[in-house]
Order: C-alpha cells, then structure tokens, then sequence
C-alpha cells in the first residue's frame, strides 16, 4: 500500500467520523390502529413458495420506496445471552413469518408461536411449548419459521387447519392455526418427541432442529441439527415423515450409503451420517422433496474407507409419498472443509427455446450456485470436474476432483495472496500479509493437516442458510455471499487441550473418537479487521437468461461494527436472506448493521434503508391488504433480533413497513 492510500485512508476516517454523526434518523417505532374488514395475500410457506422468496406484489417501487415507514411492531421478550439467567447458549432471531387465513404467524427463538394481526401487529393468540432453555444447544436458541397445513375437506373442527412447529428441544408440535390449542389427535397430545430413535446424545441439546418443517400433502416432514465435530458416531442425520393429522411414522429416510451395516441406532438408523439442518422444499406438481444435506461428522477428518459421505453436502430428491431417494447431486465429493449445504432449494421453471426446464437453484457455501433439472438431478449449465490438491494427512484421502460451475455462477471470492492483505494502515496491514503467508493455501480445497491452513472461502460461507430469491419472469437470480478468511489446524489427540482448560483463540473441535482435534477461527488483523481484501459481504444477481453476471455490490457498513459508528460501505458479513418483489426490488437485513435495506432489482443500487432496533438477521417477506374499498396496501416484514454468534445487537423485534 503506499504513502498517499496511507493518507487517504486516514482523511477518509477522520470524514467519516464526523459525517457518522449526523447521517441517520433513530429508529422512530410507529403503530397502526385496528383494522378494517379486509382480504390479504398469502405466505404459505418458509421462503414464500417453492423457496422462491418472492412477492408478487408491487405497490413499493423504486420511486417511491424512500417513503417507506414503520407500519407496526411486535415484540416477542424471547432472547438468551449466555452467562445470564439459564442460558448456555445465546438467541439468533432467524425467523420469516407465514401469512395464511388472514393471520401472520411466526417463531420466537424460544419456539413460541404466536399469531398476529397483519395489518395492525395485535396479538390473537401465542403459544409457549416450555423448551428446556438450560440445555446447551449447539446451534443457540433458533426458529426459522413454522409450517402450515389445512385438509382437504374441513369440517370446522379443531385442527383443520394446522401449524406445525419443531423445537429446539427436538419436539414436533401441531397447534390450531385458529386458536393455538395443540391438535389432541396428533401424537401425545399434540407432540411427537423426535429425539426418539436417532441414537444416544452426549448431552441435551447435541441434537435439535433449527428450520422448519416441510409439508406436502398430508405429511409433514422433519430434518435435525447436529452438534459438529464433536465425537465420531453422533445421533442420526435421518429425516423422517409423520402423518399430519395422526403424527404416526409414515418413512424415515436414512442418510447412510447403500447396503451399509455400520453403527445404528435402536431404530436401525446410521450414526454419524449427514443430516439436514437447512430448510427443505417441495415440488408438488411431481410430488418430489428436495433435501440439502450437510456433511458426516467431524469436518476435517474422516479415515480412508468412511462411506457415510455417501449422500454429504448433496441435493437429494426423494419420492414425497415413500422418502424413497430418486437421485441426488452431490456439489462436494468426500467433504473435507465443513462446505455442506446450508440453504433451501430454490424451484423455478427456465425457459429455453419454447422448451420448459423445471430447475432448481441451490447456493452454498463455496459461493457456487449449481442449476439442476429438478426431474433429472443433471446440471443445467455445465460443470467441470477440475484436480484439486491432494493430502499428506496418515489415514486420509481426498477426492482427486471437485466440480465447478461456470465462472458466472461462482459470486465469492476462492484465492487470496499474501500482497492483497488488506488494513487500514501499513502495520495491521503487514500483521495480514505475514499472516496469510504463513498458511498453507493451494486453492479453496487444501485439506487442513497439523500446520494452520488458509480456508477461504471458509466455514460460514459464500453463501449460508439465507439462500438466495428468483424473480420467476425474468430469472434474475439474487444472493448474498460473504468473503471471509479462515485458518485451521488439526491437533493431534494426544496434544489435544481440554475444554476447561482451552484460553486460545476461535473454536475448538474435540473429534473424539479419531487421531486428531481441530481449531478453527477468523484471520483478523490486529484491529480485528478480516485480513482479505473488501467487500467482506456482498450482494449479487445473475441472469439465468443470459448466463452473466448482472451487479456485484457491497452489502452493509461497518457502522455497527466498528469502535465509531463509520457508515463506511465495506460490505460486511451477513446472515440471512434477500426479498424479490414483482415492484423492482431486493429487500435484505443479513448485514452486520441494523438496517433493512432496498436496492433497485435491475441496476443494484441501494435505494432506501430502514434503521433496525436490533441486528437483522433474518429474511424478509412481504404481503398485500385489501381493504373493503378494494385500495391495496403492501407490507414488508423482517425480525430484528440480532444473532449471539455473530455479535449483532440482540433484540425481539418484528417490524412491518409500509407506504404512508
């Protein structure tokens, strides 16, 4: 870096500082009155339908969005910081609310559900399933949103209509959508305990479930969360289907290869297989869920000989009707750097001279997007299988290659060299150039061994559990990725320190049960600055069409992240997901800054941000309001309620927008 960037860094900052001061309004809550008689569109399921996270509404434009106010809030008191009270473990406010039979339902990171009025916030019922909030929960305390399910033929009985939530604390619950009262017919009164056959945890809250259930017809289908590495041998990944009205076993699909007969639990499922902590979809029309699976534990160490990668960090389409798989895809062979898949499928139909391709979209967490013929599994656009860096670690072996998509479709960066460290000034930004230097990095697939190695991207994404949204007519593809540099090392076993007695830096990983641990953390300069060049988060969209890249630009500032609030537009880490509205626009919280943010679908530029009383780390979805005048009102709706882990402002905050 030379003198004068030195100088222009250091007025910039000086800027900024003062400029900080004076360039946003407070956070102004506003509520609505009661309401009228009126008619809403719906949001029937966890990214709105068919994973799209689309609206087809269009009363907020680019013109006009700069108007846009608070409309309500709801708050729901549910947040959990560790060391207080009988926390373990903190909250992560992930939830999108559903929008059915005039009602918005949503989750607290408690599991509390609750049913609000759409259009003034007002509370019509709430349920609390009591969790266990002592337990240590692995993934925190997290809700990403509920299920919902009528039957064919109501009889105006208790539990026609039905929401379907699972708990943190491994419970499948089936309340009345009408009055919250749990379903009498569907289990033991109203529960199904999930935890039930998957093998011995080492401790409550290893396994738990994180995103919401799937319906399809009359099952609902569940998935489950797994403390990573841990030990070898955890609770099953398996995912099973329940009968919606009754809660009886209807098939388990079990995530172990073909033909094995390793470890089982007493139901006879395998242990320590990949499980599915991300939200599933389904294709009603060929009657087909669609399954994003992780990788076997643990992440950076499995023997030569271990199958039970056999359905790993795949999208796996099984028969609705049986769990029967059809095919699967697997976007990581043998994966070795904790690159499972943590997002929903994404649906939609392409059309290719006159000829419609029924595809599916999957994000991850390498920042590839792969399409796939959603009948077939093939890819859509071409994928090569390139060489990749081989392992000298005794008792593995590595895949000789991995596939890649076309460059259009990979939106996070995947090499780094010691000359693009980057800092604010010329000493941290020598401490990142040393510091890159002195990893071992062959490419984004080295396999860590006992020296520290570069994993860029790393853990947390490219892209994480948000996924990404389609805007269906014109198939523009949006997503948020991050761009953040990681180091890890395996330890040997017997160098391996103890929980009690680790003060280093990062995670630490016990993989009990195999010759190594493992450590795990950010590179960061000494201002705890990532070391990779910005943006470290971004937003992207790309034209499935025409096969580019249509915008790159940065998501978020480090306002809220800073020492000084600087609305310095660096692009910062994000976690969760974009909005595409049938209006021209994307709406995202995700940042690590308070905001909920709109940028203009065709060009990229941010057109409006809303200040956020808590950190955003959610998706947004949005709804229209007939009134009985037949003038239409559309909402957009995010939870603010920030994300322990990540070290946003915690908070339990739904809030509406709307146009004055």
């Amino acid at each position: 870096m030379t003198i004068q960037r030195n100088l222009l860094m250091f007025f910039l900052f000086i800027s900024l500082l003062i400029v900080s001061s004076c360039g946003d309004k407070p956070f102004e809550p506003r509520f609505a009155g009661n309401a009228e008689p009126r008619e809403t569109s719906q949001w029937p399921e966890y990214g709105g339908g068919q994973g799209q996270r689309y609206a087809a509404a269009g009363e907020i434009t680019p013109q006009n969005v700069r108007d846009l106010k608070v409309a309500w809030i709801y708050r729901t008191g549910d947040i959990a910081e560790p060391g207080k009270g009988p926390f373990k473990t903190g909250s992560a406010f992930e939830n999108t609310p559903l929008l059915m039979d005039g009602k918005m339902f949503i989750c607290s990171p408690f599991n509390r559900v609750v049913a609000l009025d759409p259009v003034s916030g007002a509370e019509i019922w709430n349920f609390d399933p009591e969790i266990d909030k002592s337990a240590n929960y692995s993934n925190q305390f997290v809700c990403r949103g509920v299920a919902y399910h009528a039957r064919e033929a109501e009889s105006g009985a208790l539990c026609d209509r039905t929401i379907f939530t699972a708990t943190n604390d491994t419970q499948l619950i089936a309340l009345d959508a009408e009055t919250g009262a749990p379903c009498p017919g569907f289990g033991d009164a109203g529960r199904v305990a999930l935890a039930k056959g998957v093998g011995e945890t080492r401790w409550k809250g290893e396994y738990q479930h994180t995103s919401p259930p799937l319906v399809i017809g009359d099952l609902v289908i569940v998935g489950g969360s797994l403390g990573d590495n841990a030990r070898r041998q955890p609770p099953s990944g398996v995912v099973r289907a329940y009968d919606a009205q009754s809660g009886a076993l209807k098939w388990a699909f079990d995530l172990a290869p073909p033909d094995y007969d390793g470890p089982a639990s007493d139901a006879g499922y395998a242990l320590g297989t990949p499980n599915v902590w991300a939200p599933m979809v389904a294709d009603l029309e060929r009657g087909l869920v669609f399954i994003p699976t992780g990788n076997p534990s643990p992440d950076y160490y499995r023997e030569t000989g271990n199958r039970l990668d056999y359905y790993g960090s795949s999208v796996v389409a099984l028969e609705a009707a049986t769990g029967k798989s059809v095919w699967h895809y697997q976007t990581v062979h043998h994966d070795l750097w904790d690159f499972d898949i943590p997002a929903q499928p994404t649906l939609l139909d392409l059309e290719r001279d006159g000829v419609r391709i029924p595809a599916l979209v999957q994000a991850t967490k390498m920042g590839f997007l792969f399409v796939l013929n959603r009948e077939t599994g093939a890819p859509v656009f071409p994928v090569e299988e390139r060489p990749v860096p081989q392992v000298d670690v005794p008792g593995l072996q590595v895949s000789p290659t991995q596939p890649f998509p076309q460059e259009w479709l990979q939106l996070s960066a995947t090499d780094l060299k010691p000359e693009e460290a980057w800092g604010i000034t010329f000493w941290d930004e020598g401490k990142c150039r040393q510091a890159i230097k002195d990893l071992r990095f062959d490419g984004m697939y080295t396999v860590a061994n006992e020296k520290w190695t570069l994993m860029y991207p790393g853990n947390a994404g490219g892209s994480n559990w948000g996924g990404v949204a389609v805007d269906p007519e014109d198939e523009i593809v949006i997503a948020n990725v991050m761009n953040l540099p990681w180091r890890v090392r395996l330890i040997p076993r017997e160098e391996m320190p103890s929980r009690g007695s680790y003060d280093g830096h990062g995670e630490l990983m016990q993989m009990e049960g195999y010759p190594y641990g493992g450590q795990r953390e950010l590179v960061m300069s000494p201002f705890g600055i990532p070391c990779a060049p910005p943006p470290w988060g971004k937003l992207v969209a790309v034209n499935l069409k025409t096969g580019e890249k249509l915008w790159d630009v940065p998501l978020g500032t480090i306002r809220d992240v800073a020492p000084v609030p600087l609305n310095w537009k660096l692009g910062v880490p994000n976690l969760g997901g974009p909005l595409v509205t049938a209006g021209g626009l994307v709406f995202i919280g995700a940042a690590a800054d308070n905001y909920l943010r709109a940028f203009d679908l065709k060009t990229g530029k941010e057109v409006w941000k809303g200040r956020l009383p808590a950190g955003g780390q959610a998706t947004p979805m949005s709804y229209v309001v007939t009134g009985p005048n037949g003038r239409e009102k559309q909402y957009v709706v995010i939870a603010a309620g920030g994300h322990q882990r990540a070290g946003t402002k915690l908070g339990d905050y739904i809030i509406a927008y709307a146009l004055p």
